[in-house]
């Protein structure tokens, strides 16, 4: 019998584990092989930029970041483009560039010795029975069971933990779509790009070593890939260079809006990370959320299990105001006159010597 199961060894479920540290017997189960450096096959689509809200919460952990997980450039600012009016501005933000599967196997190696770890095993369900959650899963060809007294789902938007839960208040969903072309100089900027036709959230290009990653979250509803066609063409309009394209990548996307969307679990499941709805309805920043929410669940549990649930829910309270106040911010970047009206005005914005 585990303490606390965790499904996900990302961001948020090594997180979680690491600060369980010899408190709970923890049982962390993920399908890549995270106990191993990179060597290709399933790649995280993400942009792998860590905010100035993750890098709070680093400093926090007391975690600095080893130099074999970082990528080149480092980023200071993020060029603004509306491709409908032609507009462009520049705006000092400070991120650290990440490759992100070394940094999801980075923080696995954090983890300490006394928690057990399953990769490459694929969750495929739970029964709650009183207060005993009965976890089943597939490794090394076999499928497995395991009891414990909490489970937690970390394992992304399309958490099959969430969906066991039964139907709830979904977020807005996306596909994130991130495709990388090989380029001689990558322009050392985070790039955001906003245009209707493509998508009513935004598209980016994020330079990495020599590779230039062009990605974009787009409304599921919609043909996905037709769009991304169309926002290269109009990338090549402007003058940018994608060079010969090296691989592509899609996953989901969930974008809370104010509160809705936000599941933190019940009985005994807890969601975490983007598994929960944790991510910013603004940027679609989670790597903080994933940080901030785990070290919440953390702390419900140092009483036990039992009522740790409800604990999780007040200690997030802040974490709800935060998408709230993201979301209120968002009109004035995705409104298309609101947007306008503010890179016309130059307000945060600086100018690029070159």
């Amino acid at each position: 019998m585990y303490d606390v199961i965790i499904v996900g060894g990302g961001p948020a479920g090594s997180t979680l584990a690491r600060l369980l540290e010899g408190k709970m017997k923890v049982l962390i189960l993920d399908q890549r092989d995270l106990g191993k450096p990179f060597a290709g096959g399933f790649e995280k689509c993400c942009g792998g930029l860590l905010a100035p809200d993750a890098q709070e919460m680093l400093a926090r952990f007391g975690l600095g970041l080893p130099k074999t997980v970082l990528a080149e450039p480092q980023l200071f600012a993020v060029r603004c483009i509306d491709l409908v009016s032609g507009q462009q501005r520049y705006y000092p933000r400070h991120y650290i560039n990440v490759k992100r599967e070394a940094f999801d196997r980075w923080l696995v190696s954090l983890l300490p010795p006394q928690v057990e770890a399953l990769w490459g095993a694929n969750f495929l369900g739970f029964s709650q029975v009183s207060e005993v959650v009965e976890v089943s899963y597939l490794h090394a060809g076999q499928r497995q069971k395991a009891r414990t007294r909490l489970l937690v789902g970390a394992d992304g938007a399309l958490s099959r933990v969430r969906r066991g839960l039964g139907p709830s208040s979904a977020p807005r969903s996306y596909v994130a779509v991130q495709e990388w072309f090989e380029v001689s100089e990558p322009l050392p900027y985070f790039t955001a790009a906003f245009d209707p036709a493509i998508t009513d959230f935004y598209a980016w290009m994020i330079p990495k070593d020599q590779m230039l990653l062009v990605g974009a979250a787009i409304p599921a509803s919609t043909d996905v890939l037709a769009r991304f066609e169309l926002l290269k063409t109009k990338l090549l309009a402007q003058g940018f260079d994608l060079g010969n394209s090296a691989r592509r990548r899609g996953t989901s996307l969930l974008r809370p809006l104010a509160s809705r969307g936000l599941v933190r679990g019940a009985g005994q499941v807890a969601l975490i990370g983007e598994a929960a709805g944790w991510i910013s309805p603004s940027s679609a920043e989670g790597i903080s959320y994933a940080f901030r929410s785990a070290l919440a669940l953390a702390k419900s549990l140092e009483k036990g299990c039992e009522g740790a649930l409800s604990r999780y829910r007040r200690l997030t309270r802040g974490l709800e105001l935060n998408i709230w106040g993201k979301t209120a911010k968002s009109p004035a970047m995705y409104w298309p006159l609101l947007r306008r009206l503010a890179m016309g005005s130059g307000l945060l914005s600086i100018k690029i010597v070159d």
